[in-house]
This record gives C-alpha cells, structure tokens and sequence, in this order.
C-alpha cells in the first residue's frame, strides 16, 4: 500500500558564488528585518501529523507532507524513516544549514560537506518493560566530513561555532519546555 506517493523535488546544484550571494543576502535581509523590529525575530513553527497505516504518520509542514513510519519491528508497515531518523535527520539537515551560514561569515570555503548522526536507543521504556532508562537517545554522535582549502584548525573553530549556534543540536542538547493537551 503506497501511503503518500514518491514526490522528489530537485534541488539545483548552485555555484559556490550563488551559494555565497544567498547566505550573504539573507544574514543582510534578516538583520535588517530585526533592527527595524525586534519582534520579527521570533518565529513560530507549526506541523500537524494524522495517523495512517498501521503506526504512520503523514506530517503536513506548510506545502510540504512526508511520511514518518517505524520498521515492521516496532508496528510499522516500514513505508519511511522513523521519528528518531527524521530527528537525526533534522539535526544534520540543520547542521548542514548553519556550517554554510557561519563559513560565509567567517570567509572560509565548504567545497563538500557530509553529517552522519548515529544515536543510540534503549526500547526497554518505549514498550513499558522498564521505566528507569530514557524513552529518548542516551547518547548521539555526530560526524562532520569537509572538504575544502581551508586549515583543520579552522574547520574546528567552525565546527565550535556551528555547535554553539546550532538550533536542532539546541534541541538535543538542552530541555524544552513542552506541554500537551488533548482537544
């Protein structure tokens, strides 16, 4: 059963210079944006899931659906990435985002860049067998792989900066206040 069909929007490969002009217009429109009004720096974002299949979940993010799914392991009709694959893939997407933000500002050059984030998880508490250990990652490891002219010195200052500017690693890496209803 194909719960959403394949849809693979292609993403233009863009030079180094249109990659650059990119970064360097929006740093420039968003701080102009703020310095006119403080308040436009805060952003709220909304996606709503509906349950489908056996223990899937079709996401709607603006125009934007996809589908998160388990391994036939865990219920699931094993149609797409589960919840903690889309959150590792969320944390390199966003890392990937904020290591060509902070490489622009900082003048130095990504020629390729590839994250690979493994965490690991204990089901013991997911399926209530045990309820001392985390329902969460105990421990998640990132790999950084970049390639460029620039100094491996300058690669891990880089990498420090993307760590303290990082908003998804915010996430990971510090509590969220989160609440719940039902309505």
């Amino acid at each position: 059963m194909t719960l959403i069909q394949d849809q693979k929007t292609a993403i233009a490969d863009v030079t180094a210079a249109e990659r650059a002009q990119r970064l360097t217009d929006a740093g420039a429109a968003w701080s102009e944006r703020i310095a006119r009004d403080e308040s436009t720096a805060a952003l709220t974002y909304k996606v709503t899931g509906r349950g489908v299949g056996s223990v899937a979940t079709e996401i709607q993010s603006g125009k934007h659906r996809f589908l998160v799914d388990e391994p036939a392991a865990l219920a699931g009709d094993d149609a797409a990435a589960s919840p903690v694959e889309y959150a590792l893939g969320a944390l390199i997407s966003c890392q990937v985002v904020v290591f060509r933000l902070y490489a622009q500002g900082l003048g130095l050059t990504i020629d390729e860049i590839e994250i690979t984030a493994e965490g690991d998880l204990d089901v013991r508490k997911l399926f209530g067998i045990d309820e001392s250990g985390r329902a969460g990652f105990q421990d998640v490891r990132v790999k950084v792989d970049i390639t460029g002219p620039n100094t491996p010195e300058e690669y891990e200052n880089l990498r420090q900066v993307v760590d303290a500017h990082c908003p998804v690693l915010d996430v990971f890496s510090n509590p969220v206040p989160t609440s719940g209803a039902l309505v």
